[in-house]
């Protein structure tokens, strides 16, 4: 049990020959909801994306695909996410995908750069999750989408008391927080047994 919590602590900020198993993992298991929630988007050609924690990177290739002429922005917390995301985007690297090390609590980016920012599997481990949103917020253009997707969907989820660092918000609890950071047209998405999008729009 001890090395199987060890292995999922990792979710938040994998490091070492444990992360990057936990890496390819998630590339692995989030596909499914990945893929549903990029399907309630209606995308354009010539984006700019950002998809905050990237973790290995799939999803830059996901969003790439679906918006011909895009860029795609990748940022996340942890050395070994930043090294597999630019590695599974060796081949557009620097030139249709861009990939940093940062946080969710402090974007370096410009005011309105982005049409849509994604956060897969990730707002559970961001701290001041208020204050983050409302950075996605000014990092969109106006008529921007800011997607979270989650498959925990219960504040009292067993997962808290497994992983630590972890703190699971119901979808009715995001769509509040992007309610209060002044997003609009707030839409939850269900799909069962416990898939969650919560879109929200910058007016």
């Amino acid at each position: 049990m001890g090395l199987l919590k060890s292995f999922f602590t990792n979710c938040a900020h994998p490091k070492g020959r444990m992360g990057r198993a936990m890496l390819k993992f998630m590339n692995l298991t989030h596909a499914p909801l990945t893929n549903w929630g990029l399907g309630l988007i209606e995308f354009q050609d010539g984006w700019t994306m950002l998809d905050v924690g990237c973790g290995g990177g799939k999803t830059l290739q996901r969003l790439l695909k679906r918006s011909q002429g895009a860029k795609v922005y990748g940022i996340d917390i942890s050395d070994e996410s930043v090294a597999k995301a630019r590695e599974n985007n060796a081949d557009v690297l620097d030139k249709q995908v861009f990939v940093q090390k940062g946080s969710a609590a402090e974007l370096p980016y410009e005011d309105g750069m982005f049409d849509l920012v994604t956060a897969i599997e990730t707002v559970y481990f961001w701290s001041n999750l208020p204050g983050c949103v409302k950075g996605i917020h000014r990092v969109l253009k106006p008529g921007g989408r800011f997607a979270i997707m989650v498959e925990v969907v219960d504040a009292d989820s067993k997962w808290t008391n497994f992983v630590e660092g972890m703190t699971a918000y119901t979808p009715e609890q995001l769509k509040a927080l992007l309610d209060d950071a002044g997003f609009a047209q707030t839409e939850i998405h269900r799909k069962k047994p416990m898939y969650a999008t919560i879109i929200g729009v910058k007016a």
